[in-house]
């Protein structure tokens, strides 16, 4: 069975850019001083591509909704929903000090009285590519009722300018996720890589495996789900200053206690990275530009 109607996009726009040193997803990239987010948006809400997603979008931000309408409002319905750090579930506080946002789950969590259909989630600082968001829309209107993921080669998403934190995805072979082993410093080693550990310990791979760049795909029921794994996060580290509850994470919680089915689906895009001459010529080529 498949649904006709459009699945939602939802894009992480909370970022505080505090790595990059500014705000990736405004920064001009493209030959026309085109955005990420512009690519983000634009590309799975154009009139040709109609059918993959609804021509409109949710975005979680953490800025006023005046910038966002001077950039979209123009071209597309927006809704707003917004990441704050006191909108936790009761029972629970924030503690004293703590300015950094509690991660992706707990922003994901913050949709859920605006969304009532299948959605994706995405970054709103990355560019995955038209191939990415047709098979998650696909997956998305099938009418099926797990999860999804879009699994990206992973020598297709490494930089040319350091290392890089991967979710690197064992794959059962019915296609379906076993796990997602989170490796914080990958580095390309000829057409391989290497991830090295804080303790030194070094990970060699082949460079084919897939790797999870955070394109998810749920269904509303997982707001559910999200909630209670974010409390469990919260009873183990809510006096924590720092620590984050992200998505990937969240998602092995639930495959381990046997709360979901996640489809692994598979794109060739390359993931781009922070504003350089290359990222504006590859912007230019994958848009068609």
């Amino acid at each position: 069975m498949s649904t006709t109607a459009p699945p939602t996009l939802l894009v992480l726009a909370a970022g505080m850019g505090s790595r990059y040193g500014g705000l990736k997803q405004i920064e001009a990239v493209g030959p026309g001083g085109e955005t990420i987010i512009d690519y983000s948006i634009s590309t799975p809400c154009a009139p040709d591509s109609a059918s993959w997603f609804s021509s409109s979008a949710r975005i979680l931000s953490s800025r006023s909704k005046r910038w966002w309408a001077r950039v979209f409002e123009k071209r597309i319905a927006v809704e707003y929903v917004f990441q704050e750090l006191d909108k936790i579930p009761a029972g629970f506080s924030v503690p004293a000090g703590r300015t950094k946002p509690w991660g992706t789950t707990q922003a994901i969590m913050m949709a859920a009285d605006a969304i009532h259909e299948p959605f994706a989630v995405i970054n709103a600082d990355d560019f995955y590519g038209a191939e990415s968001y047709q098979v998650m829309a696909r997956q998305l209107q099938s009418g099926s009722g797990d999860y999804a993921m879009v699994g990206f080669v992973l020598r297709n998403t490494l930089s040319e300018f350091g290392t890089v934190a991967r979710g690197v995805c064992r794959v059962e072979s019915d296609g379906y996720l076993e796990q997602v082993v989170e490796l914080t410093a990958i580095a390309r080693e000829g057409d391989h890589a290497r991830d090295t550990a804080s303790d030194g310990k070094v990970t060699m791979l082949t460079g084919d495996e897939p790797v999870s760049m955070n394109m998810f795909g749920f269904t509303p029921q997982v707001f559910g789900r999200l909630d209670e794994h974010f409390r469990k996060f919260l009873e183990a580290n809510g006096t924590d200053l720092k620590k984050e509850c992200y998505v990937p994470n969240t998602v092995n919680d639930m495959l381990v206690a046997g709360q979901a089915k996640v489809k692994v689906l598979h794109s060739n895009d390359s993931w781009l990275a922070s504003p350089t001459g290359k990222t504006t010529h590859m912007l230019s080529r994958a848009s068609g530009a």
